[in-house]
């Protein structure tokens, strides 16, 4: 039977974990996880006066049985995956949604704390007896809900938390990462084919960074390997390799290289290695990577940018955009 490993992918705006439903047995619908298959898990009556119920939401690195038709198999998630899913969960504003056997919305319901079990000895969930793997994700849910509290809670109709969102497997976010590099072989081609037609039969390249990026292509390998590679997509990773061995680069390339790091400069965070964000950014040169290909495009005349603030008043850059063939800068209103 086949074990698939399930990813978040944050770009796409429903992935991630959308709720948290009070359970009794797990439920299976189309293209959802909802998961509750952990009878040996209870919810601990942290505080009856307050009604707080606390339990795990996630368990790292746990086989959990699916059937999908006639095709049977089992699913699970890394410890990494299981710490993304409980920040984009807080962070995207969803701890007062929940739902009672994954059908019915429940109000009245809030998750008040959450955290990653990290010591086997002294996490709080083993005051109550709860003998939970590192890594597991805990939450601590109120319940100012008086039917649920006396119909389901203290009947013990309900025995567990079950997670309610999308995911994509491990399969599924290759491929997406195939699309992006036969993407970037089709840019390639095409300005071939344009040299070709233009009478310039010798394709163009440039290596005339200097070490400041070969560096920071390095730098973002290392961080990424400290993290398995989980960073940035496979034209990412090998423009990063490229770089560091200080392959030479096409004028597309180029391009992409400034257009990307112009709009990734606002996810960089020196204090935090292990963000993707960073990684991703450095993997491409970062700031001298950025500075290069902007003086590059400026000595090929390919790039229309004149100063240091493009844009006029009341308007600012996010990113470029392309204008009768010239990278120019993409202005939009301020917020």
């Amino acid at each position: 039977m086949r074990i698939v490993e399930l990813l978040i992918d944050e770009e796409q705006l429903f992935s991630g974990i959308e709720a948290i439903s009070i359970v009794d047995q797990p439920a299976i619908e189309e293209n959802f996880i909802a998961l509750s298959k952990q009878h040996e898990i209870k919810l601990a009556q942290v505080d009856e006066e307050k009604r707080i119920l606390m339990g795990a939401a996630l368990v790292p690195d746990k086989n959990i049985y699916r059937r999908d038709g006639e095709e049977e198999y089992y699913i699970y998630f890394s410890k990494d995956t299981v710490r993304q899913a409980s920040q984009l969960f807080l962070m995207r504003g969803n701890q007062n949604k929940s739902t009672l056997e994954h059908q019915a919305e429940l109000h009245g319901l809030s998750v008040v704390e959450s955290w990653i079990i990290e010591d086997e000895v002294h996490d709080k969930s083993r005051k109550y007896d709860m003998d939970l793997p590192i890594g597991t994700w805990m939450v601590s849910m109120k319940v100012n809900n008086d039917d649920v509290w006396e119909n389901y809670v203290k009947t013990g109709l309900v025995k567990g938390f079950s997670i309610e969102g999308y995911f994509k497997d491990k399969l599924e976010m290759s491929a997406i990462n195939d699309v992006e590099d036969e993407e970037e072989a089709k840019e390639i081609l095409l300005e071939i084919a344009n040299s070709i037609l233009d009478n310039k039969y010798e394709f163009q390249t440039y290596g005339d960074y200097g070490s400041g990026v070969r560096n920071n292509a390095k730098r973002g390998i290392e961080l990424n390997e400290k993290v398995n590679n989980k960073c940035a997509t496979s034209v990412g990773k090998v423009r990063a390799q490229q770089l560091a061995r200080g392959e030479k680069l096409s004028v597309s390339t180029i391009k992409r290289m400034y257009s990307y790091l112009s709009r990734a400069e606002t996810y960089y965070d020196a204090n935090d290695s292990k963000a993707c964000g960073t990684i991703s950014y450095l993997l491409w040169g970062g700031k001298a990577g950025l500075n290069w290909s902007r003086g590059k495009l400026r000595e090929l005349g390919e790039l229309d940018l004149n100063d240091d603030d493009p844009c006029q008043a009341g308007y600012e850059q996010v990113g470029m955009k392309t204008k009768d063939g010239r990278l120019v800068p993409n202005c939009v209103p301020k917020k």
